[in-house]
């Protein structure tokens, strides 16, 4: 057993950017999108926060959210079962003060009397649209060295297509910064820049009493988004920090980006980039190992427990409980959660949902711009 971190408090945003991914997000938020065959966007940034010994957790959740409630649970698996503190799951209503929410500051202004009453010195905040194992405890000793009133992390990388071409950007604000020795001097609201940016994590470290304080005061005023109306107008008299992030990250901004994520830990070196570090915990099923049919070929898979395998597998990610029949072609495919592929299929650059089948015979081809994607519960 781990020893509590008393002194940083963990709150999660499992809705944000949930517009930028329409089809994945009709019976899920983000948080709960699944990843990497066995995994749910949340695991990560959870699971990062658990391994930094921060247990006391809360997430803020809007809509949507039955998916998420399901696979979380208790919090068992992240260690999280506790008297004081562990995981706590603010829904809509759930206080007199909470309601639906549009932007980070009301999601924060709804917690307003449980953050009073926590005892921990600092929050850690962050979405769940980025696949990362990240140092909540390196990002501390930053914020506490440079002296910072808030600190936040980026990473320097070429701003997405996916992103930049998207009509849910206007709803779904992105950030790049302008920094000097360290310090966050300009924040440029969905920029279009070419070349590498220093783009905003939308990960955070600030006081628990400097917290409140400016979601009291932006809330008064009817604002919305923490970085765009409380960080960006008060940059000349907040000390607001930059933490670059080094390591390994993935941005699901649309479904082409959710594809090709997947796809990349398909390479070994990006895998052991993502999980090598510390370890990444999501629901246990409790469910057979995959088995693999003599006939069978299978070439560069990432299969989960419980799969089924007859037929020719290549370039594919197959999650929990997948089969595919004897004479069954699949290529470059992420196939969902007891997604059935019958005999006799020849199926490439699809994406299942859930309990999807894709009945006896059936030839389906999308492209490598284009995957094809089939929703929950449907027969094809």
């Amino acid at each position: 057993m781990v020893k509590s971190n008393t002194s940083v408090l963990g709150i999660l945003f499992p809705n944000s950017y949930d517009s930028l991914v329409p089809e994945l997000v009709n019976v899920r938020l983000m948080a709960s999108i699944p990843f990497a065959s066995r995994y749910r966007l949340i695991d990560f940034p959870l699971s990062s926060m658990t391994n930094c010994n921060i247990n006391n957790i809360s997430v803020v959740v809007n809509n949507n959210y039955h998916s998420l409630m399901d696979h979380l649970a208790s919090g068992r698996e992240w260690d999280l079962v506790r008297k004081n503190g562990g995981l706590n799951i603010f829904p809509p209503y759930a206080e007199k003060a909470s309601k639906p929410y549009t932007g980070r500051v009301g999601a924060l202004a709804s917690l307003l009397e449980f953050l009073v009453d926590q005892k921990e010195k600092y929050v850690a905040m962050t979405d769940t649209n980025t696949v990362m194992n990240f140092d909540f405890k390196a990002m501390l000793k930053s914020h506490m060295e440079s002296g910072a009133d808030v600190t936040v992390a980026y990473n320097q990388q070429e701003l997405p297509t996916g992103l930049l071409n998207s009509p849910a950007t206007e709803q779904s604000y992105y950030y790049t910064f302008d920094i000097e020795n360290g310090r966050i001097v300009k924040i440029y609201v969905n920029s279009k820049a070419s070349g590498v940016q220093n783009f905003s994590m939308n990960t955070f470290i600030v006081e628990r009493e400097l917290l409140i304080d400016l979601i009291n005061t932006a809330f008064v005023r009817g604002q919305e988004y923490f970085e765009r109306d409380v960080l960006l107008p008060q940059l000349n008299k907040l000390n607001v920090q930059a933490y670059k992030y080094d390591g390994y990250i993935a941005r699901i901004c649309d479904m082409k980006s959710y594809f090709d994520e997947n796809m990349r830990l398909l390479d070994d070196y990006n895998l052991d980039a993502l999980f090598a570090r510390s370890p990444i915990y999501t629901k246990i099923r409790d469910d057979n190992p995959t088995r693999y049919i003599a006939g069978a070929k299978i070439q560069n898979v990432m299969a989960a427990d419980g799969c089924i395998i007859e037929g020719d597998v290549e370039n594919s990610i197959l999650f929990r409980g997948v089969k595919v029949a004897k004479g069954a072609k699949v290529k470059n495919c992420i196939l969902m959660q007891d997604t059935v592929v019958e005999a006799g299929c020849n199926i490439e650059y699809l994406i299942t949902d859930k309990n999807v089948i894709i009945s006896a015979g059936k030839e389906m081809k999308g492209t490598d711009t284009f995957p094809v994607y089939i929703g929950k519960l449907q027969t094809v």
